[in-house]
């Protein structure tokens, strides 16, 4: 009776360590963050975005450069993981006619402002408060980035926090010309 009572409850047990393992996987696991968009391959959204020094960014005026578009809150700490990243891929691109755009969204301007104050903040940061540029680009989450080529179209699209090799593997794809890519 003793090993039909064993059997038993190993049998459960592994029943549940299968249920949590499937559970786990679907939860968690095989996670692509280079999410497919409708938005990859067509002109990326018009939008005119007021950045926090008072100036404001078109998305005509970005015409023939290459842009790093990132969409972040201050109270993501996947945001401030990639900060450090996003600050020195900055300083490495930014006279090769790339621009890094900072979007503030779902925050407000104190919390923003002390952040980009402690993790860096070199190029153009700007706010949405109207929601319409995350809208209009589909965002979900944040860190959300978009790459877009000097035609304006959008090559690629990285949800999660991104790293030095992320921003320079995308970055180098947008500055291609289109067919180089496939």
């Amino acid at each position: 009776m003793k090993i039909v009572n064993s059997i038993i409850k190993f049998g459960v047990l592994a029943a549940i360590i299968t249920i949590l393992a499937v559970l786990g996987y679907a939860l968690f696991g095989d996670r692509d963050l280079t999410k497919t968009s409708p938005l990859i391959g067509k002109e990326a959204p018009g939008f005119t975005i007021k950045l926090y020094d008072g100036k404001r960014i078109t998305s005509e005026e970005l015409k023939g450069k290459t842009v790093l578009l990132n969409f972040w809150a201050s109270w993501c700490t996947p945001c401030r993981q990639e900060a450090p990243a996003l600050e020195e891929a900055w300083q490495k691109y930014k006279d090769r006619d790339v621009v890094f755009l900072g979007v503030n969204v779902w925050d407000d301007n104190e919390n923003a402002m002390t952040y980009m104050k402690k993790f860096g903040g070199e190029y153009p940061h700007g706010i949405d408060p109207e929601e319409e540029i995350q809208v209009n680009f589909g965002i979900g989450g944040v860190p959300e980035t978009y790459f877009i080529d000097e035609t304006g179209k959008i090559r690629d699209k990285y949800n999660g926090p991104l790293t030095r090799d992320i921003i320079d593997y995308y970055l180098e794809r947008a500055m291609k010309p289109e067919e180089q890519t496939s």
